[in-house]
């Protein structure tokens, strides 16, 4: 079996304003700047207290614990309310129903959000049954330590060779080389595409519609799958 994962935010997702408004009521929770929109992308992919705690610098490390509570509690408000629908990328649908088709092919997420924020992910966008193997930010260690896709191959018996890590940051291309496995990133997302390449990722996509042929080209399956 080949074992496809994907990254959430940035790469299924478009949920960077999601994640400066929460950064921005994590930081005034404590009465401190919030910091640039540029700077919170920067971060994301990482599990959120080490994320903050980059944002927060060193003179500040003793609040992260209270921010991030802060930005947990706003996050699940917002959800309680029917906010946080962020939107899939165009195609993002298409490639995962095309993948999830294959016989030979089990799909799964690696992910710095928590695995509530997943599941709410999932059901906002009706891709129940889809992923197979779910490996979050308090479930593993966070990024780009490769504990997430450890699990995801040991949960589904999945070699290195026939595992790759899909995602938009450089934390997704080095977690993958600390794996062993191979890194394809996404243009769409939130890390340039120099950092993609200087961080090991196999080539770069520029839209979904050519995840299915990159994939087929590289694994050798048969002509249908290009369709």
């Amino acid at each position: 079996m080949y074992l496809i994962l994907f990254d959430c935010d940035g790469t299924l997702v478009d949920s960077q304003d999601t994640i400066v408004s929460g950064m921005e009521t994590a930081f005034a929770a404590v009465g401190l700047e919030a910091p640039s929109r540029a700077d919170c992308l920067g971060i994301v992919g990482l599990s959120l207290e080490i994320a903050i705690a980059r944002l927060a610098g060193p003179d500040h490390q003793h609040l992260v614990a209270e921010m991030s509570e802060a930005y947990r509690i706003s996050k699940v408000a917002e959800r309680k309310a029917g906010g946080g629908q962020d939107p899939l990328y165009p195609g993002a649908r298409a490639a995962i129903d095309a993948l999830h088709a294959r016989e030979d092919v089990l799909l799964g997420i690696a992910t710095g959000k928590a695995y509530r924020g997943v599941a709410h992910m999932v059901d906002v966008h009706a891709l129940d049954g889809r992923f197979i193997t779910v490996q979050t930010a308090d479930r593993a260690p966070s990024k780009p330590h490769p504990g997430m896709i450890l699990q995801a191959m040991a949960e589904t018996g999945a070699a290195p060779e026939r595992t790759v890590m899909i995602g938009d940051t450089s934390f997704d291309m080095e977690m993958a080389r600390n794996a062993g496995v191979m890194g394809l990133g996404v243009s769409w997302g939130y890390h340039a595409r120099p950092q993609l390449l200087q961080s090991g990722a196999a080539t770069i996509l520029d839209d979904f519609a050519e995840l299915v042929p990159e994939l087929g080209r590289r694994f050798g399956w048969a002509s249908e799958a290009f369709a």
